[in-house]
């Protein structure tokens, strides 16, 4: 069953260039977070990285990190394994939830515009914001016709240890942009 998505997200204008987030100073919903990574399990270092940024983050919003084993029913072929997960991530997703597709081909996006993007998604009435990192062989045609926007984090294909990394941390650095709170390091 295919989930349409929330009226009016997928007309998100993200603004161009490096300009200040539009809701710098302002107040914003701490919309609930949950990040999604379709993959093997962690290695030890990148799970200490992902663990250190939740906690930074949940002084923001509360932050889920919900992972989907790659290939769950163990499939040969490349477009079964894919299905499979697609059919996986979609089970996870919530009807009022506002979806972001991590995607190489996605909206290129800076910290600027993420802390937009988060802005918008809280003001807007989702119920929560699911970041979607897929597995080995990308995003399923589930998820990408149910996602209200895909971004990219960067033009180099990250695989999803490195990607949820890259995730974490520039979700915290939005909400320090978001609270006015300038982080650079």
């Amino acid at each position: 069953m295919a989930v349409s998505p929330l009226a009016g997200f997928n007309n998100l204008s993200i603004p161009s260039g490096k300009q200040q987030s539009k809701f710098a100073g302002q107040s914003v919903r701490a919309i609930p977070i949950r990040v999604l990574t379709v993959g093997k399990k962690r290695s030890q270092g990148v799970q200490l990285i992902v663990d250190e940024y939740m906690k930074k983050l949940k002084h923001y919003c509360s932050v889920d990190d919900v992972r989907i084993k790659s290939n769950p029913r163990n499939a040969r072929d490349v477009v079964a394994q894919i299905e499979h997960e697609d059919m996986a991530v979609m089970g996870h997703i919530r009807p009022d939830e506002w979806v972001v597709m991590l995607d190489e081909r996605g909206h290129d996006v800076g910290s600027e515009q993420m802390a937009s993007l988060i802005g918008d998604a809280g003001n807007k009435g989702a119920s929560s914001l699911l970041f979607c990192i897929g597995g080995p062989y990308g995003h399923g045609r589930q998820l990408r016709e149910r996602a209200n926007i895909s971004v990219k984090l960067s033009s180099l294909v990250l695989n999803h240890e490195i990607a949820v990394v890259v995730l974490i941390e520039q979700l915290y650095r939005a909400w320090t942009i978001l609270k006015g709170q300038n982080y650079h390091h």
